[in-house]
């Protein structure tokens, strides 16, 4: 592949993945993980505050990221935000990751690049992902990052290459504390790679002068990941506190980790999404991704054929890079294994490694045949099976993004429950109050939410447990209740009141009363 050539289909794949992310951002109901991302950056916009919270949000550079994004779409408030300015950040990280790809050219080589990149833009989880307002497409774009750099810095060290991976890896630990599992799978990695080529960080002799040269770098690296983190956990130093809290968040992860509860999945979950489900008549499978990435570890290996006039793999680079990215994926698809806790966006860390390996699969299965047409009919079948990933895509990400039977749905919250949110807004739109029309929610924290954020712009809403806690609600205009406080509170509210019911998410319902005037004055003006 000349270089022009492939230079114009990458490009090509990065405007075909950044389309298909972009398109019709507002499709899917916000998911409650999204809201609460939300409103957490609702406050950020409005305050210019931020404060570290441990407590379901992560790190903060998902909310930076978006700062610049309101202020271009003229946003200053919560409730002027809509779903288009807060997904299209995880967009541009996500077709940013494409683009990342590019730097791996020289390392293995133009066929592998675009496989990797076409793969990438059409693979349906990571752009369900890519689509959804939390901390994981930055992540990844991040982690990215950090691994090209170390693993430069590995193949040829130097001062900016160890500089380059520490901001990465501060970047990374920004947007989430558990990163640590990722830097533990990467440095491991790193050194059975480094190993197994018969290579160390300076070459060919570890002399003193290397080593204290080494020392330095590590240092450098280690000293702008600190930094680095540092300055976003403190809120650009406003709040030093927020540092140590990310550290203390470790204790709570790990125990969330192995008492998972609810979302506790055997050890095969993730590998089950990604090879093969069935589910009403539906079949989903990113095999084609799975498969290439198996050639690609098999040739990462070896140069794989008897005869020696054939090379699986011409790399510049030799097989330091197929090595490192498939002990690096190997590594990390293990570790989030072992951990009980999972949700299926927790497989992006290892499946973009699998991306990667794809992309060296393909290139290693046609070049282990030398008879042209053969290879040109591998071409046509894995552009096929291309086709095959962009028709689920469309299905995944446009007709049922929100249905239970799609995979990469979890928990998700339900188109209903935008019939609800239309509801409490025709309600205000004739209470004489207006939005200030007094509304009250009993329901525990996650039947909650994504209400805080659909009912943003309402200036009287209130948010409680259990009725005991709300006060006084009869004669109230609404009140929301989740399924284990509705019966209670229908012995006070049901003879006086309207009752409607809508869907939250699979299997959980939420009950509305509104109070007879106020019902027969808004059938009065529909």
């Amino acid at each position: 592949m000349s270089k022009a050539a492939f230079w114009i289909l990458f490009l090509a794949t990065l405007v075909l993945g950044l389309g298909i992310r972009v398109h019709r951002l507002d499709i899917r109901p916000m998911h409650h993980d999204e809201a609460n991302q939300a409103v957490k950056f609702g406050t950020l916009l409005e305050t210019g505050e931020y404060h570290y919270d441990r407590n379901d949000h992560h790190g903060p550079t998902l909310y930076y990221a978006t700062l610049p994004v309101a202020l271009v779409r003229g946003q200053k408030s919560l409730s002027s935000l809509d779903e288009w300015t807060l997904r299209a950040v995880p967009v541009l990280f996500g077709a940013g990751l494409i683009l990342l790809f590019g730097l791996l050219t020289k390392a293995l080589g133009r066929e592998p690049v675009f496989w990797s990149a076409l793969i990438a833009a059409l693979s349906p989880s990571l752009t369900y992902y890519n689509r959804f307002y939390i901390q994981e497409s930055l992540f990844v774009f991040f982690l990215l990052g950090f691994l090209i750099a170390l693993g430069r810095w590995a193949h040829k060290p130097t001062f900016w290459s160890a500089c380059a991976a520490g901001v990465c890896a501060g970047l990374v630990y920004a947007t989430k504390e558990t990163s640590v599992l990722v830097f533990a799978s990467s440095g491991a990695a790193l050194a059975v790679t480094l190993a197994w080529t018969g290579r160390n960080p300076r070459g060919t002799r570890f002399d003193a002068q290397a080593r204290g040269i080494t020392i330095l770098h590590i240092l450098a690296g280690l000293a702008a990941a600190v930094g680095v983190a540092a300055i976003f956990y403190s809120s650009f130093l406003r709040n030093p506190g927020g540092i140590l809290e990310s550290v203390a968040a470790f204790k709570d992860y790990a125990r969330r980790g192995f008492d998972a509860g609810i979302h506790a999945h055997p050890w095969f979950y993730y590998l089950q999404i990604l090879a093969f489900s069935r589910s009403g008549g539906f079949v989903w499978t990113e095999g084609l991704i799975l498969l290439l990435a198996l050639f690609g570890m098999f040739a990462s290996i070896g140069r794989g054929s008897a005869d020696k006039s054939l090379n699986w793999l011409d790399l510049s680079g030799g097989l330091f890079w197929p090595r490192y990215l498939f002990l690096y994926s190997l590594f990390t698809a293990m570790a989030y294994a072992v951990i009980r806790y999972k949700t299926p966006w927790n497989l992006l860390p290892f499946h973009v490694g699998f991306i990667l390996l794809a992309g060296i699969g393909a290139a290693a299965l046609r070049n282990s045949f030398r008879s042209e047409l053969i290879r040109k009919l591998l071409i046509f079948v894995i552009l096929a099976n291309c086709v095959q990933l962009g028709i689920q895509n469309r299905r995944a990400n446009f007709l049922y993004p929100a249905d239970p039977r799609n995979p990469y749905a979890y928990a998700q919250t339900s188109p209903d429950f935008l019939r609800l949110a239309r509801r409490i807004h025709d309600l205000a739109a004739v209470c004489p109050d207006g939005r200030k029309m007094l509304v009250k929610v009993i329901a525990g924290p996650y039947e909650q939410w994504p209400l805080p954020w659909y009912l943003r712009d309402l200036e009287r809403i209130g948010y409680w447990t259990n009725p005991a806690e709300a006060g006084e609600v009869a004669g109230l205009p609404v009140v929301i209740a989740s399924q284990e406080n509705a019966s209670q509170l229908e012995k006070v509210l049901g003879p006086r009141c309207q009752v409607e019911y809508y869907g939250l998410r699979p299997n959980v319902l939420l009950t509305v009363f509104i109070d007879r005037p106020l019902w027969d004055l808004y059938m009065s003006r529909k």
